[in-house]
């Protein structure tokens, strides 16, 4: 089974949009810059040292709304150990894959897809652990 590892928001403004999840939930975001494409981390369940938390409790992050992008929505981050198969996968199941993996410095390799009913969604293979940067 695949789980769910993150969650992403589209947003206009950052900082407006940072300042929002952080006093609406105590949420903590924080900044990337422009190699990481203006995204925003945040953090909404605190993990210890091996990067476990609380169960079921998964972070995210915002990324800039982008005229030429397609269904800038709230969607979900799937973690797979294959992304290749798993878009083999989402293709049979009648899913439509959106381009190409791309890599994510220090995290891995990712794309989206659309599932059947229009939803976006993306794929994440991590890199392995002992190479995944802790950011913040």
């Amino acid at each position: 089974m695949d789980p769910v590892v993150h969650f992403e928001l589209p947003y206009e403004d950052a900082h407006r949009i940072a300042r929002f999840y952080e006093s609406a939930f105590g949420w903590e975001t924080h900044m990337l810059g422009e190699d990481m494409g203006h995204y925003v981390l945040a953090t909404t369940a605190l993990s210890d040292a091996n990067r476990e938390g609380p169960g079921g409790a998964i972070n995210g992050g915002f990324y800039p709304k982008k005229a030429d992008w397609p269904a800038q929505h709230p969607s979900i981050v799937i973690a797979v150990a294959d992304i290749t198969a798993s878009m083999t996968k989402v293709a049979q199941a009648g899913g439509e894959v959106l381009g190409d993996p791309m890599r994510i410095p220090g995290i891995g390799l990712y794309v989206s897809f659309f599932d059947t009913e229009g939803n976006r969604g993306s794929l994440l293979e991590a890199d392995p652990r002992e190479s995944v940067k802790e950011v913040r």
